[in-house]
């Protein structure tokens, strides 16, 4: 049995249970003719033997090829699958498997693409039940990124070999010692494994890999090309919401859960209607922005008179793009840290233009910029009217020159209603969270917004459907919002009719729409009806295939 105690990404640390006995991972094996533990792999004349917990599968075959000659074939001892490489298409791990081992894995190590493309292969054809086994593979400084690919189990034969040679492995790269260093290996893998666990535990696995990777220019080219080419396979893992992360490599501007976001607004994001002067501001340290020091002076500049319901307030800022005011409390937007130099990476000039000219495409009458001299990243690209004197955004002098802007441009413009302001804001936020459909439906003629931000309660007639929040970091749903979300089949979790007192566990769930992600609202429906909406604990995938832990917690039920 598995239980997965914490997730960062496609990593993850388990429990696994078998004739009584747990183990904890990730976890590093003991190999050798000695080798002992409750899981390990013991090596004789006959070749190499998994152990778990007593029961065992040989890994080694008589006739053996290398990956690039042989052919993949996959052999069940029991709920042990044994693989070996290549796992092509129409490889198939049997139903029932609880552990699979990758006995040639050590080949991946000299192909980082085909280590990118066989590990995700293997890990979406087992499933998030099966315990992912790669022995020869990891070494201290790549042991990271190979738990954020998502193998669960490594040993140490590898820094054993190098040991033996005279090599030590570290962390920060390998090092010719010219001595014996099979303990000190051992030892070094061992630290890293449990540094590994405590970066899952606290949600930043990603970051501890972006610190190891420039130590190997394989994993190196193993996470660019993960980044690249496993988008989908990273991002079904990758939660909603988080915690606080830094961005300190140029790598970490690909990170999946940074990329999805800039997608979700080239994709999905409309500004508000009504929304007529767009206005750029710079980011901040502090996250969310509107606490910051700076954005508050900003708003007092802003918010002088009616004619601020015009105003889009837009922030430029890396690895993000642009980030709507309305949505600086979502993640990513209210956890990152950048490192602020006033350089701009070529990478970060890119994905800055490109998403200023999606909102271009949005029509506002004018654009203003206090960004001071960063404006010049999209100064060519608009007719941009600037407000920053001495490239100081704070100083009296910008602060008036802003306000006299603003309301000098506005003057023949009208000034919206707040409660108009607030409703097609909430419209657009809602784009951002679930799509057009889903926002047009829940804001519909009878709906509306009240509160001061970020906390703006949805209600209609006298009856809130939800509400959106600093702390939950997005819009989350009563049960009578709920039940629009069911109505359009999103995020529902199916279940069968049961008295429904706590959590939702995963045996539980029946089906989950597979759009679900880490965090995100989850509606429990059962024959049909409305029961419960809460928070997703699994993506939407994990929820059908895992047998325990707790996949929605609860907040609402009938």
């Amino acid at each position: 049995m598995l239980d997965v105690t914490a997730r960062s990404m496609r990593g993850r640390a388990c429990v696994y249970t078998r004739n009584d006995t747990a183990v904890r991972t990730p976890m590093v094996l003991q190999t050798g003719r000695d080798a002992a533990g409750d899981m390990h792999i013991r090596v004789s004349d006959a070749g190499r033997t998994f152990v778990a917990m007593g029961d065992e599968a040989p890994l080694d075959p008589k006739l053996r090829y290398p990956a690039s000659r042989g052919r993949g074939e996959v052999t069940a001892y029991g709920n042990i699958a044994v693989i070996r490489l290549p796992f092509e298409e129409g490889c198939m791990i049997p139903e029932g498997t609880e552990i699979a081992v990758i006995s040639n894995a050590y080949e991946l190590r000299g192909d980082f693409r085909k280590a990118v493309s066989q590990i995700s292969a293997i890990r979406e054809s087992a499933g998030h039940g099966v315990l992912l086994v790669a022995p020869g593979l990891a070494e201290p400084l790549t042991m990271a990124i190979y738990v954020y690919m998502g193998i669960d189990v490594f040993d140490d034969s590898l820094p054993r070999v190098l040991g033996a040679e005279g090599i030590g492995t570290y962390p920060e790269g390998n090092a010719d010692r010219g001595e014996d260093s099979v303990s000190e290996n051992i030892s070094e893998i061992n630290r890293e494994c449990f540094k590994v666990r405590m970066f899952l535990a606290s949600g930043r696995l990603r970051e501890l890999v972006d610190q190891r990777a420039p130590s190997s220019p394989s994993s190196v080219a193993m996470l660019r090309v993960s980044d690249d080419v496993c988008y989908e396979y990273q991002e079904e893992a990758s939660q909603v919401t988080g915690t606080r992360f830094s961005c300190n490599t140029t790598q970490s501007l690909m990170r999946p859960d940074v990329l999805r976001y800039r997608r979700a607004i080239t994709e999905r994001y409309e500004k508000p209607s009504h929304k007529r002067i767009l206005l750029l501001l710079p980011c901040s340290a502090r996250k969310p922005y509107h606490r910051s020091k700076t954005h508050k002076i900003f708003s007092s500049a802003i918010h002088t008179a009616g004619h601020d319901t015009n105003v889009h307030e837009v922030i430029l800022t890396s690895p993000l793009g642009m980030v709507p005011r309305e949505l600086d409390v979502f993640y990513p937007a209210n956890a990152y840290d950048i490192p602020v130099t006033g350089q701009w990476k070529c990478q970060e000039r890119d994905f800055i233009r490109e998403l200023f000219s999606r909102f271009l495409s949005f029509g506002y009458d004018r654009v203003v910029s206090h960004l001071g001299s960063s404006t010049d990243l999209i100064r060519d690209m608009a007719d941009i009217t600037e407000t920053v004197v001495d490239d100081d955004p704070v100083s009296p002098a910008s602060l008036d020159l802003l306000d006299r802007t603003l309301r000098d441009i506005s003057r023949d413009m009208p000034s919206g209603e707040y409660m108009v302001d607030r409703k097609e804001t909430m419209r657009s936020v809602l784009k951002f969270q679930f799509g057009k459909d889903v926002a047009d439906r829940i804001m519909d003629e009878d709906t509306f917004t009240i509160g001061k931000y970020p906390y703006w309660k949805i209600m209609r007639g006298k009856t809130q459907l939800g509400m959106m929040s600093e702390e939950r970091g997005m819009v989350s749903f009563t049960i009578d919002g709920a039940e629009v979300l069911a109505s359009m089949d999103v995020n529902v979790v199916e279940v069968q009719r049961f008295e429904l007192k706590g959590s939702l566990f995963a045996v539980g769930v029946k089906a989950a729409d597979r759009r679900i992600r880490i965090g995100d609202e989850a509606v429990i429906v059962a024959d049909g009806e409305v029961i419960a909406v809460g928070v997703a604990q699994m993506c939407g995938r994990e929820m059908e295939e895992m047998n325990r832990g707790i996949a929605v917690k609860i907040r609402h039920r009938k």
